[in-house]
């Protein structure tokens, strides 16, 4: 298999730190045994040509040229005596115009409880050198160099047809520190990479193409993929996500030797989107997991970032954080030879491609969390026809009329109470939630948090 040079760390601790961007505040690591740093990495990465990329996934790529880098790489790592033995390296999303860590953002929990490390990696030329914010966020943004001179103006990009071997470079890091760097005391067992949305994609195209020449990843967790895949000639430019949407499709390919568990939201098997081209049966090695109800972002993602957000309304406030927490598990079990992920049901699509809809307009079939499996709202991945183009990823939380949830929960043989439909709902809502983590769709730690996030509200009689 081929080795690429291997790569330099340098702490930074000049000048303040740019993070991924967020909206939700991150967990007091410190108090949870954590640490975090900054690294510049760098080195020379090689990039592919493509020779075949057929609808299967088993990519055929040629080794071309090279170019120096130097990228950012943020660690958030416990103490050696509460490691996990478990790495996950997230390929940052940069559809914003600058790195963001969605997955970080859904799992922190799940990795600090385990004692996983996580080390986010700034794979992509826009978050560097700048770009197009590619999901109407407002046009150039500015990349990490010229945000903050003082702390990264000596890093630099060659473009993203090179993302590919960075990311290889740093898994290759962690997997054999070597004494050195921001896991020196750390000694990996297994290596994990993540990714959502636009790094989905980038990671489609490494599963099918990358993966097989360099054996670095013991497995992969994609979020949110589409039918295609980013390409692999982008030399000093970043790649265009719009144009990525249309290549394809192209399934993962089934030989790919290491887990991958693909979790999707309904959201993401229509619309923009539009992974539906490229949905696979379940093989040896992938696992797919589509949450009904569920938008490509959501409420919990973006945080405090939603009062900012016009959608026409609500945004979806699906609870895919907890599916993805479970799907991480299932994963780090199912690599350290474990049993494999629950098989679930995929979401249910009519013959025009569209998602058909339960009695409460909710998607039918998939993962049934319990806001959906229980609903007194209506979630769905479709934006409201007049949003603005942000909200083409976020969906929608609507409102039903009072007599239809009347209907669904009259409250017909409850014991009493001042609101015997809110009791009849309660019980159907805690019942699923159980069912779910008996299922492995989610996990018993999250009970009560999955509790706390029922909506009684809704139901006044």
């Amino acid at each position: 298999m081929h080795q690429s040079p291997r790569a330099t760390f340098v702490e930074l601790t000049q000048g303040k730190p740019f993070p991924p961007m967020s909206g939700r505040a991150a967990p007091d690591l410190a108090a949870a045994g954590f640490s975090e740093s900054e690294w510049a990495v760098s080195g020379e990465a090689v990039s592919y040509d493509p020779v075949a990329t057929p609808g299967d996934g088993r990519f055929e790529l040629t080794e071309a040229d090279s170019a120096p880098f130097a990228t950012r790489v943020l660690v958030r790592r416990p103490e050696p005596d509460s490691f996990s033995g478990v790495v996950l390296v997230e390929w940052l999303n940069v559809s914003g115009g600058q790195d963001a860590a969605p997955d970080y953002t859904y799992l922190a929990d799940e990795i600090l409880r385990a004692g996983h490390a996580w080390v986010g990696v700034s794979a992509q030329f826009v978050a560097v050198e700048g770009g197009d914010a590619a999901v109407g966020l407002g046009g150039q943004t500015q990349g990490l160099r010229a945000q903050r001179p003082e702390r990264y103006g000596e890093l630099h990009h060659p473009g993203d047809a090179y993302a590919y071997d960075i990311v290889t470079q740093v898994g290759r890091y962690v997997r054999d520190t070597e004494g050195a760097g921001p896991l020196a005391d750390l000694r990996a067992r297994t290596v994990i990479a993540v990714g959502e949305s636009q790094s989905a994609f980038a990671l489609t195209s490494y599963v099918n193409g990358v993966h097989p020449r360099v054996g670095v990843f013991d497995a992969f967790l994609l979020h949110s993929r589409g039918a295609g895949y980013l390409p692999f000639d982008d030399r000093g430019r970043g790649s265009d996500i719009v144009a990525a949407l249309g290549r394809g499709p192209a399934a993962l390919r089934e030989d790919v030797g290491a887990p991958v568990v693909v979790v999707q939201a309904e959201g993401d098997l229509i619309g923009r989107i539009a992974s539906l081209p490229a949905r696979q049966p379940d093989s040896e090695y992938v696992v797919t997991w589509e949450i009904a109800g569920q938008a490509h972002a959501d409420l919990y993602q973006l945080g405090e970032f939603a009062q900012f957000v016009d959608c026409h309304g609500p945004v979806n406030s699906g609870q895919q954080v907890f599916v993805l927490r479970a799907a991480l598990r299932h994963l780090v079990s199912w690599v350290a030879g474990g049993a494999r992920p629950p098989a679930a049901l995929p979401v249910e699509i009519d013959d025009d491609d569209g998602v058909i809809a339960d009695d409460m307009g909710n998607g039918r079939g998939g993962v049934r969390t319990p806001v959906v499996e229980a609903p007194v709202e209506h979630l769905t991945g479709v934006p409201h026809p007049e949003a603005q183009p942000l909200c083409m990823l976020l969906g929608r939380t609507v409102e039903l009329p009072e007599q239809v949830l009347r209907d669904r929960w009259p409250g017909e043989g409850q014991s009493g109470g001042e609101h015997p439909g809110r009791e009849q709902y309660l019980v159907a809502y805690r019942e699923a939630t159980d069912r779910l983590i008996a299922e492995g769709f989610l996990l018993p730690e999250d009970r009560e948090e999955i509790l706390a996030d029922a909506r009684p509200e809704r139901i006044t009689w």
